[in-house]
């Protein structure tokens, strides 16, 4: 195991998978010389070639376009839109045309086509480059969605997304790069979608968090377990479609409480539909309302002040756990 950031941890999958398989080539804008808005991919050109680690136009449409055409036809491309705002400019590649074409051709085309993106406030980046959008894409069959917090589970979780044979959105916050993590160096080793962590046990309360919120919510569990003797169970769904409602019920059962936390708008998020799923499906172990901890209801501002005040964060996950702590049933 070797102790990494989160950014470094992504640099890793893509090089192991293009490494191992020459079929995948990574695309984008300024990824090849610059190393992407992020810096994930410098150093990447050297090693793999202008033809594998190829530099795009200014064209969300056309890049993810592209990369439907060649993953149709035996390629397993990566793709990387610079932040999630600008996926809406690639709606019809992504969902009218990479979520269907499997099911319209009963399984005769597959479309092994990873698209990163990544976004979240903080950086002052103003409201056209900090949108957490996954619920945009969460409710189209034919797409997976997955959002690790954690390093090793990105680089895991990257790689079964490169090799799987459908096209997945792989979605990532900024927040999270300079994390560190002890990240596992086997080359072989893989990810599973659709399978949720537990990154602290508990017996009070149930926190289901992913994006950089998972972060937050470890850090609001050290303070409650001090000040008020509260124990949280965080868990990061790690994917979110398919989502694993086993493991959030299984510790819902335990705690009989349950918050979830993220930090896309709360109004139409997926933090919805996860409430609706626990409230369904483990509602006879519930002793108060799950409740959700999201951003308000306004595009990200720019001002540092207003954007602190947008974005949930601690105090928000504390609050929340509070109030079903001491609600009785």
């Amino acid at each position: 195991m070797a102790i990494i950031t989160y950014r470094e941890a992504i640099r890793a999958a893509l090089s192991e998978e293009l490494r191992r398989d020459s079929t995948v080539l990574f695309m984008g804008e300024d990824i090849a010389d610059m190393g992407g808005s992020q810096g994930v991919s410098k150093g990447m050109l050297a090693e793999f070639g202008p033809e594998r680690i190829r530099n795009t136009p200014i064209s969300e449409e056309g890049i993810v376009g592209a990369a439907v055409g060649a993953s149709m036809s035996g390629l397993r491309p990566v793709v990387e839109i610079m932040y999630m705002d600008f996926l809406s400019m690639a709606m019809d590649p992504i969902v009218g045309q990479a979520a269907k074409w499997r099911y319209m051709t009963g399984g005769q085309v597959t479309l092994p086509l990873t698209i990163r993106s990544q976004g979240g406030a903080g950086w002052q980046s103003g409201a056209q480059h900090a949108s957490m959008v996954e619920n945009w894409f969460t409710g189209i069959p034919g797409l997976k969605v997955i959002m690790p917090s954690q390093p090793d589970d990105v680089r895991l979780l990257l790689k079964a997304a490169i090799r799987d044979d459908n096209p997945v959105l792989f979605l990532e916050h900024r927040d999270c790069y300079p994390r560190k993590g002890e990240v596992g160096e086997d080359p072989e080793e893989v990810g599973e979608i659709g399978k949720g962590r537990i990154l602290r046990e508990g017996t009070d309360c149930t926190v289901v968090a992913w994006g950089a919120m998972p972060w937050v919510a470890l850090e609001a569990a050290e303070e409650l377990q001090a000040t008020d003797g509260i124990s949280l169970e965080v868990i990061d769904p790690r994917t979110l479609q398919p989502f694993d409602l086993g493991i959030v019920v299984e510790s819902v059962k335990k705690t009989n409480r349950c918050i979830v936390a993220h930090e896309a708008v709360t109004f139409g998020g997926f933090g919805g539909e996860v409430v609706a799923l626990v409230q369904e499906h483990a509602f006879d172990y519930l002793d108060a309302p799950v409740l959700r901890v999201g951003e308000k209801w306004a595009p990200v501002p720019f001002a540092p002040e207003l954007e602190s005040h947008l974005v949930p964060g601690k105090a928000e996950i504390l609050e929340a756990v509070r109030r079903v702590a001491y609600a009785t049933a």
